[in-house]
Order: C-alpha cells, then sequence, then structure tokens
C-alpha cells in the first residue's frame, strides 16, 4: 500500500472514529453520514455473495438496521469498516444459504457485474470489439453467462475470497480480518478460486 493510500485509509478511519463518538452523544447525523459512506461497500459485498440485486439491497438496508441498533455498544477494538464487512457478510451468507435451501434460483445478471472487478480476477473475459453478427452475440453472451454462474458455483470459501478480493481497495489484510483467517490462507483460496474458475470455463 502506497504512503498516499495508507493516509487517506488512516482518515478514514479517524472519521469513523469520531461519527460512532457523535452517535453515541445523540447525534443521529452521523449516523446518516457513515450509511452515505459505507453503504455502497456493504452493497457490493452483498451482491458478491447473493448475485441478485434485490436481495443485496436488502442485506444491505438489514446491515445498517443492525449497526444502528448495536452501534451504542461498539467499543472499537476493530475499525468501524471491519465490523460493517464482518456484518455484511454474515447476513449475505444467510440470505444466500435461506434462497438456497429454498430452492431459489440466482438471478445472475450479466448487465450488472460486481463492482470493481479487475481483469485479473478470474471473471473477465477478453471479447472482441467489432461488431458483432447476431450468432456470434448470442455466443459472447452465452459465454458470459456461463462464466458467473461458474463463479457461483464455486465452493464458498473459494468464491467468498475472489468476490471479496473484487471489491474495490479490499486488500488481501482486510479479506483476511473479514474471513478471519492467515494472510497466505487468504492468497491461497483467491489462487485455487482462480485456477478452478479458468478449468471450469476451459481456459
Amino acid at each position: 500500500m502506497s504512503i498516499a493510500l495508507a493516509e487517506e485509509k488512516e482518515r478514514s478511519t479517524l472519521e469513523d472514529r469520531e461519527l460512532v463518538e457523535r452517535f453515541k452523544r445523540g447525534d443521529q447525523s452521523a449516523f446518516s453520514r457513515l450509511v452515505a459512506k459505507h453503504s455502497a461497500k456493504a452493497y457490493q459485498i452483498a451482491y458478491g455473495v447473493v448475485a441478485n440485486r434485490e436481495d443485496a439491497e436488502e442485506v444491505t438496508q438489514d446491515v445498517f438496521v443492525r449497526i444502528h441498533r448495536a452501534l451504542a455498544k461498539f467499543r472499537g477494538d476493530a475499525e468501524f469498516t471491519t465490523w460493517m464487512y464482518r456484518i455484511a457478510m454474515n447476513l449475505a451468507r444467510n440470505k444466500y444459504r435461506w434462497n438456497k435451501s429454498r430452492g431459489s434460483q440466482r438471478n445472475i445478471s450479466i448487465d450488472a457485474p460486481l463492482p470493481g472487478s479487475d481483469d485479473d480476477d478470474g471473471r473477465h473475459i477478453d471479447l472482441p470489439e467489432s461488431d458483432l453478427s447476431p450468432d456470434e452475440k448470442t455466443q459472447v453472451d452465452e459465454i458470459e453467462q456461463q462464466a458467473l454462474e461458474e463463479l457461483y458455483n464455486l465452493p464458498e470459501l473459494y468464491r467468498e475470497a475472489l468476490v471479496l478480493r473484487n471489491v474495490k481497495e479490499l486488500s488481501y489484510e482486510d479479506i483476511s480480518s473479514l474471513l478471519g483467517c492467515k494472510l497466505g490462507t487468504v492468497k491461497s483460496r483467491i489462487a485455487r478460486a482462480r485456477d478452478e474458475l479458468r478449468k471450469r470455463l476451459g481456459l
């Protein structure tokens, strides 16, 4: 992490601590600021797990309802963002498993990929930019759909690590803290997820 990014992260952390303290003193606008600042990241994490816009929005709302109820007792042993990520991940997991237990089909939208995906994340497929015939476009759409379906068919441990890596600015260290495992384990899971995804896609 560069010095500039480290300083920016430190400023953000200090701002979060101040907002939490203001909320504890009765300033409701401080909580609104926390929601505005972090709701997009909570949504990204939720979407990465449940792969459905409506479910991700529902999980995001539940995250901040849970935080609002518990924030007065938040002791700050961990950074606010780490705490929020854990809540988002747990609620998203619960939603995903609940959907799966009901036999719900995941509604994967190829028009709404996980925000912050990188070209090296194992999900991106380089496709020709030239105009495609209807048959070629259909084939490309099928490949994209297959890539997303295979991503969400990966074993949960691998899928979650890879998805979290796709979220902008979520470092290996953040993922390690969020998933409660060692840094080397995170890197190994991501590498194995990428290898498995490429194997399944025949790449």
